[in-house]
């Protein structure tokens, strides 16, 4: 199945579990995500790890879609449980917005000054390229 059909199937939300390694007064949590190979975070707060882990899915998905890679379906927590490399950890599930990662395209107005518009579209006529997609393409690259 590819990326952008999982995305849509999903529904709403992606859950993704998380395994959370409990924090102290002198280390913070630290968050893995088991599904999505080297995605992981940290936080000072149990909260704070769980909200860096979405962040952190969101952008290892973000990157993954970007380079034409696969997204692995997010998994359940029952399957990580007994591995032994999670002993002593939290499970949760973090939630991504698949509206966020949608390459569906949408018609947007815009209002900017007519020189900086001036600017924008010899910018993208210079590099070969319509407004919407020279747009999109800085977008990208920020």
């Amino acid at each position: 199945m590819n990326s952008m059909t999982l995305i849509r199937q999903m529904g709403r939300h992606m859950r993704y579990p998380i395994a959370i390694e409990p924090g102290d007064d002198t280390g913070a949590w630290g968050v893995v995500a088991p599904d999505l190979p080297g995605c992981f975070s940290a936080g000072d707060t149990l909260d704070e790890a769980i909200a860096n882990a979405s962040e952190a899915i969101t952008l290892w998905i973000e990157t993954a879609l970007d380079g034409g890679g696969d997204i692995p379906a997010p998994g359940s927590v029952a399957a990580y449980r007994g591995n032994p490399e999670f002993a002593g950890w939290i499970w949760a599930l973090a939630e991504v917005d698949p509206a966020l990662l949608e390459d569906q395209t949408e018609r947007v107005n815009i209002t900017l000054p007519r020189r900086v518009l001036a600017r924008l579209d010899a910018k993208a006529r210079a590099a070969g390229e319509t407004r919407s997609g020279f747009i999109a393409h800085l977008a990208l690259m920020a």
